[in-house]
């Protein structure tokens, strides 16, 4: 099996770390991460300037870092160092922080994996709450189930994009798992201003929502349990309950074939 890993904390982390000793023994794993933080860049890639690959010597697995998002982590990963041989499953984190919600759209580590689901590859975005202290070990020990199961029934789970979130609790005091949805809220941004004397600044900043009525079945009403939450993800963000209340606006646009400006 071979195994792609990446995240958005960047080389270093410790959840990279963990996520890598968790998975050691499946297979021939390649490590392809920023080389710096790079958390809430989405699926977000560089086209204006060079990427650079640095590869780093590491015992028993292949390394590299970049100088850029993950989802370059990725692409570089497909297209130029396993370009001849296919990767098995992509795994991204663990992320110190949840990706819940409508947060997934902002996440790097969500956005690595989803390069992934895009080439048609099982992809997983595996992530945890913020927390001095973190288990890293459960969930690796969730991650390395999910991907040896993933593999095992190649067929029924091609493509698959996952983001998983698991309570900060030791493996044998989690309550379950759950397959959820994502819930309906997002975290909110908020801008602090200055100035340093030679103009004004702004740092942008994530505000998450202190209280906030949990829904059942939700990815966040499982983390509240105790329980690993699993959501199913999917690209295609079409509306379809609008399209036929769309009409007027179809009709309103087709009236300008022909007119002259």
């Amino acid at each position: 099996m071979r195994i792609l890993v990446t995240n958005d904390d960047g080389i270093n982390s410790l959840g990279l770390r963990a996520l890598v000793k968790g998975l050691q023994d499946l297979g021939e794993i390649t490590v392809v991460a920023p080389d710096r933080e790079q958390s809430g860049v989405g699926a977000s890639f560089t086209l204006h300037q060079p990427v650079r690959l640095k590869k780093i010597h590491s015992r028993g697995i292949k390394k590299y870092t970049v100088n850029g998002t993950p989802g370059d982590a990725v692409i570089i990963a497909l297209n130029h160092i396993s370009k001849d041989t296919p990767f098995d499953c992509i795994v991204s984190g663990i992320n110190q922080g949840t990706n819940l919600g409508t947060d997934v759209f902002l996440s790097g580590t969500v956005g690595a994996a989803m390069h992934g689901h895009l080439r048609g590859i099982p992809s997983i975005a595996i992530s945890m709450p913020l927390r001095k202290r973190l288990k890293w070990a459960t969930a690796a020990a969730v991650a390395r189930k999910l991907v040896s199961e993933i593999n095992s029934q190649k067929e029924n789970y091609a493509s698959v994009l996952l983001n998983v979130t698991v309570p900060n609790v030791p493996l044998e005091k989690l309550e379950g798992v759950d397959i959820t949805n994502l819930r309906p809220s997002s975290s909110q941004l908020e801008i602090t201003s200055g100035n340093d004397g030679r103009s004004d600044y702004y740092w942008i900043s994530v505000k998450r929502p202190k209280k906030e009525k949990v829904q059942e079945g939700t990815d966040l009403s499982s983390l509240q349990s105790k329980r690993v939450s699993i959501t199913p993800l999917s690209t295609d963000i079409t509306d379809y309950s609008l399209m036929d209340r769309l009409e007027s606006l179809r009709q309103a646009t087709n009236s300008l074939l022909g007119a002259k400006i």
